[in-house]
């Protein structure tokens, strides 16, 4: 358990120093995933990094989560949100052999959303924050398990 909290909190740290508009996609792939909600951590006025089993939520995983990547930037997300699915609102881009991670940021900075799967295990951590120049900023972190069917383009 510690070692995924400090894979968390470093990917997360990582997220928010990469300088906007980082690509870095050194593979061409197409990824269909089926993955199931494990825990949601929130954070919010009534919560403060509070955490959630998936059996205490009243959400369900993601039937259908694509990714599909394109060398050398081009990277499209489907079924983790409407917000990520938007490519061209994608700031951040990284597709290598052991993770894809992408981050998208709205026009008035207000709202982000990230992720970071790991292609071997198949754990996916997604991040929402918003209001994000707020003292009463908010986030949701959603922590999956994935199973893929993987074609290589």
């Amino acid at each position: 358990m510690i070692k995924y909290t400090v894979v968390i909190f470093f990917s997360l740290f990582f997220f928010n120093n990469l300088p906007a508009k980082d690509i870095n996609i050194q593979e061409n792939i197409d990824l269909k995933f089926k993955c199931d909600l494990e825990k949601k951590i929130i954070k919010n006025s009534e919560y403060n990094y509070q955490t959630f089993l998936a059996k205490d939520l009243d959400e369900k995983g993601l039937d259908k989560f694509e990714v599909a990547a394109l060398k050398p930037e081009k990277l499209f997300v489907s079924g983790l949100s409407l917000f990520l699915s938007k490519s061209e609102e994608l700031n951040v881009k990284v597709v290598n052999k052991d993770v894809v991670l992408f981050k998208a940021i709205d026009k008035e900075k207000k709202y982000s959303e990230s992720a970071i799967i790991d292609r071997n295990s198949g754990e996916l951590i997604h991040e929402i924050t918003r209001n994000i120049k707020s003292e009463n900023s908010e986030k949701e972190i959603s922590f999956y398990s994935c199973s893929k069917k993987e074609k290589k383009v």
